[in-house]
């Protein structure tokens, strides 16, 4: 991985280049022979989550502040990115290894030209049931009126849309860009309207940014169907100026929702989940808070990421990933269940739970970490 000066923070800003950085996959012959792998916790690969796209029209300082990801960045060209063809090759070949739930995320997906297509690709897999798998798309939903009808056609289940403000000036500062709150929740009723749903709202609460939006957003959403998910802000990356004192604790934000609106515990969802469900009292639906930071959920983490050139992250907070691309184009063809095995082999190997370890003292080596990937390229 390459590294440009940021000028505008005076820190280095890793800047991602083509595959020779990656590592390479486990052979074949390290690898796991068939079955369903896991990992040396014993934690099952079931999530596989697709980048397929580094590029977005917001620039969220959380995740692509425009100091970094300015008009001059490098982005991926076309000849890097993985083909719908590819995706759905390494889509179809994680199924076969126990995968039933895949996520579309970026950048933002729906800047990806013909996306509809991979969907309908993506939709006629099958799982090792004989399921389709569950089929989602996480968006910022600045798109997604104008194709929520095509995606929920090509076979998309639901979406994830992300929303941290209400207020127009604060939805602005927020995303940096020159969009309205408005183009979203035109989004969100569209979805709902074609069917794409149960619905889910990300907020990412930064403390003293965004956090008076947190009950005007819990009050627009209550009684809607919609389920609204408070994320703690997240030292994803090396770009974001990530600070604990900018952390808003899930248990914060819980309190000040029940204050005004009385909540009560509600059933969990499915093992691997990320956020801790509570339902109103009154009937008003579910809202959800998801706790990287303060309540590690590292112990059930079941998810596999793609980047959008076609490297395997196995944590949301690795500093390299393992080169499928290569396998998927090389010169002397490879079976499915040959990478299969490569893929089985990585995930026995896996060990992460970064979010767990967070804040312990460095180990005595006084080696200097690795830069982080950014968000932007493997999806949140």
């Amino acid at each position: 991985m390459s590294q440009l000066p940021a000028q505008q923070t005076g820190r280095i800003i890793p800047i991602r280049t083509s595959s020779p950085d990656a590592l390479p996959l486990p052979t074949a012959g390290q690898a796991v022979a068939g079955g369903q792998p896991t990992d040396t916790l014993g934690r099952p690969l079931r999530d596989m989550r697709i980048s397929v796209t580094d590029r977005c029209n917001f620039r969220c300082g959380y995740c692509m502040p425009r100091t970094v990801f300015g008009s001059d960045h490098p982005f991926l060209p076309q000849a890097e990115l993985l083909s719908f063809e590819e995706i759905t090759r390494a889509a179809r070949i994680a199924l076969s290894l126990g995968v039933t739930k895949l996520r579309l995320t970026g950048g933002e997906p729906l800047l990806r030209k013909d996306i509809d297509k991979l969907i309908g690709q993506l939709a006629s897999l099958r799982t090792l049931d004989g399921q389709p798998p569950e089929l989602t798309l996480t968006t910022n939903g600045s798109l997604l009126k104008r194709k929520a009808q095509a995606l929920k056609d090509a076979g998309l289940q639901r979406v994830t849309v992300s929303l941290d403000a209400l207020d127009q000036a604060t939805f602005q500062r927020m995303s940096d860009a020159n969009l309205s709150v408005s183009d979203v929740l035109a989004g969100i009723e569209a979805a709902q309207a074609v069917g794409l749903q149960p619905i889910k709202v990300n907020m990412v609460v930064q403390k003293g940014v965004n956090d008076q939006e947190i009950l005007p957003l819990a009050r627009h959403f209550r009684h809607s169907g919609i389920e609204l998910r408070f994320i703690e802000f997240m030292d994803v990356g090396q770009t974001n100026q990530w600070q604990m004192a900018h952390v808003l604790p899930s248990d914060e934000v819980r309190a000040r929702i029940h204050e005004a609106f009385v909540l009560r515990p509600a059933e969990q969802a499915l093992h691997g989940a990320t956020a801790q469900r509570w339902a109103y009292a009154d009937g008003g639906g579910h809202v959800g808070f998801i706790s990287s930071v303060t309540q590690a959920f590292c112990g059930d983490c079941t998810r596999l990421r793609l980047s959008t050139d076609g490297r395997l992250y196995t944590c949301l907070f690795a500093s390299q990933g393992h080169d499928l691309r290569s396998l998927l184009r090389s010169e002397q063809p490879l079976t499915d269940e040959q990478i299969a095995a490569c893929l089985a082999g990585l995930w026995s190997q896996r060990q992460d739970r970064y979010s767990q370890l967070r804040g312990l003292p460095q180990q005595a080596s006084g080696d200097t970490p690795a830069p982080r990937v950014e968000m932007s390229y493997i999806g949140g």
